[in-house]
């Protein structure tokens, strides 16, 4: 019942027989076992377990570090190793128990069609997506992730793609969500604040090709702590997506968690500098010209 507050009953019912039968390839990138049910509702279940505990009052903050990712799941659709859509998830519980408005910041490496195409006709979610510039890759995965696709019919203006280029580094982020997310955030006035944190815009990620670095992610959980403290009285929910570098995946996390405690990374990076000589200015310019009918940036 849960699941289908974002995907469809047929779907769903077919991830579990799959799985029942032994498993199958989902898509060429996706791909379910025997025993892959139950790791699969735990990880949604992590999810909506952290949104709950912002909403009770428990906690303001929460982290639900969880795999496999979900920034990818459509509603009746499997995608780049996704079943089910955390970030979606997270936001519809928090409009089914109330909140008026939800936002969805994702930043890891690849677009984030899967949220984007759960609220894509709607504006209670304001969904972001800061990713590298790849276009669509194939049947399961249609969008484009670039700045003209803001939404549909009542969505239109609540959808927004920052489309950095080959190579973006912790500048280049910081930008992008100093920049556009924010002002942005201030005029729609979430009542929570969700982030998609994939960390495989780091250095060396396999996955990906920019250049953040775990000072870059702690920034950057630092801004996201500084505008849930401003516009949402410190209510912030992650869900733990992509980063598949795995020895420096874990120094990305962590310094990720000290920026969302309001800390400076306490680690000594372990790799080699990389030049942050990427100009994010003209990828945001194409953003601001496509919201420029919805929001004053």
């Amino acid at each position: 019942a849960e699941l289908r507050t974002v995907h469809d009953e047929d779907y769903i019912e077919d991830i579990r027989e799959l799985s029942a039968a032994g498993g199958g390839r989902l898509t060429s990138t996706t791909v379910v076992g025997a025993g892959s049910w139950e790791p699969l509702l735990a990880a949604a279940g992590t999810c909506l377990a952290a949104v709950d505990a912002v909403l009770d009052g428990e906690v303001r903050l929460a982290y639900a570090l969880v795999r496999p990712p979900g920034h990818h799941a459509q509603p009746a659709q499997a995608d780049g190793y996704c079943v089910f859509s955390h970030a979606a998830l997270v936001a519809q519980r928090a409009l089914d128990r109330g909140a008026r408005r939800v936002a969805v910041v994702d930043w890891d490496v690849h677009h984030g069609n899967g949220t984007q195409e759960c609220f894509y006709g709607r504006s209670d979610v304001l969904t972001f997506s800061v990713h590298m510039d790849h276009g669509p890759w194939g049947p399961s995965h249609p969008q484009t992730g670039r700045p003209d696709e803001v939404g549909r019919g009542a969505g239109e203006g609540f959808n927004v793609n920052i489309a950095l280029p080959l190579g973006a580094g912790d500048r280049a982020y910081a930008a992008a969500l100093e920049e556009i997310v924010a002002p942005v955030l201030r005029e729609y006035r979430p009542d929570l604040l969700v982030v998609a944190s994939g960390q495989d815009a780091s250095t060396f990620d396999p996955n990906g090709r920019h250049n953040v670095t775990i000072t870059g992610f702690n920034h950057l959980g630092r801004i996201m702590r500084a505008l849930a403290e401003e516009l949402t009285g410190g209510r912030l929910v992650l869900t733990q997506e992509g980063g598949y570098a795995r020895a420096y995946a874990a120094y990305c996390v962590h310094a990720t968690a000290e920026g969302l405690l309001g800390r400076e990374s306490t680690l000594a990076d372990p790799i080699a500098y990389v030049p942050d000589s990427v100009d994010p200015a003209p990828a945001l310019a194409a953003v601001r010209t496509a919201l420029a009918p919805y929001w004053p940036l």
